[in-house]
């Protein structure tokens, strides 16, 4: 099997967002990025940007309102990981952003309020504005730790202490098997946060448990057949959340992912879409993370 690189791109061309067109450019020579693409990246990120420095305006595609939400500074912040090593002006304002918005107890709500649901999501439009999601939450710190690596003033932030601590013990509170997101984003959180915080170790081998045999896990209520994959937790190898994994079980999943690039050049999602927009932000969105998980494989 191969992937047609020249087809993704034509694909994110044709129906991409800037953003995730200039993600793409940070994959597609294999001399690896350039400093031009990776501050293309943040110029494209402004775009979502708000005068509170938290992000909106359709940043996550089933939640189109404006307002600053922690599903936007969740695909910011992914961004900026993304980028790496070319920090971003913007992140310690949204730091300061997220410190403003997390609740008492350390955690974000799963969304702020929403003045027009218009093409958002239920789920999002109708959120509890005031109780800790450690579904969203554990997202969100998740891409802090990885953009840590990177940038030394968001080590220091002291949101991130507050957050990581809220998202440690609510996992350990974890005594049966969550919903397929939240453990998602558990496993992500702990593998980030496993590369300074030696309990996230201890804390994996907890909720590993949960994992399934073949790394799948269907999601109860979803579209027919949704299922996150072991490559949406573990999609970089020799990261510590591979080691709850059997490897052939990330073989099969590496073929899987592989083999779904469609005719157009693009990958598809299995879970629904609130928009004809939001189908295809989501199709890019997707193009662009196989393209990476697969290089970062070797395929």
């Amino acid at each position: 099997m191969s992937i047609d690189l020249q087809k993704a791109a034509s694909f994110l061309a044709g129906y991409g967002r800037v953003l995730d067109r200039r993600r793409f450019a940070l994959l597609a020579t294999d001399a690896g990025p350039t400093v031009e693409n990776r501050r293309a990246v943040l110029a494209a990120l402004d775009g979502y940007r708000n005068a509170d420095d938290g992000y909106g305006w359709g940043m996550e595609p089933d939640l189109r309102a404006p307002e600053s939400q922690p599903a936007g500074a969740l695909h910011a912040l992914e961004a900026i990981a993304d980028v790496g090593p070319e920090t971003a002006l913007a992140t310690p304002a949204l730091l300061d952003w997220l410190h403003r918005a997390t609740l008492e107890d350390g955690g974000l709500p799963f969304a702020l309020p929403v003045a027009d649901p218009t093409a958002c999501a239920p789920f999002w439009a109708q959120a509890d504005t005031g109780t800790s999601s450690l579904q969203i939450t554990a997202a969100v710190a998740a891409q802090a730790h990885r953009a840590a690596r990177f940038d030394l003033r968001i080590t220091g932030h002291p949101w991130l202490e507050k957050v990581t601590r809220y998202c440690f013990d609510a996992i350990a509170a974890l005594d049966e098997a969550p919903f397929a997101y939240v453990l998602s984003f558990v496993l992500g959180f702990l593998d980030a946060a496993a590369d300074t915080r030696p309990e996230a170790l201890e804390l994996l081998r907890h909720v590993g448990k949960f994992v399934p045999e073949d790394g799948a896990v269907p999601v109860a209520g979803g579209a027919e057949g949704e299922t996150l994959h072991l490559l949406d937790y573990a999609p970089r190898p020799g990261r510590p959340v591979r080691g709850l994994l059997d490897e052939q079980a990330v073989i099969r999943d590496l073929d899987r992912l592989e083999s779904g690039q469609l005719e157009d050049g693009g990958w598809a999602v299995d879970f629904t879409s609130y928009s004809e927009a939001a189908a295809l932000e989501w199709r890019g969105y997707a193009t662009v993370g196989a393209v990476s998980i697969l290089r970062a494989n070797g395929r």
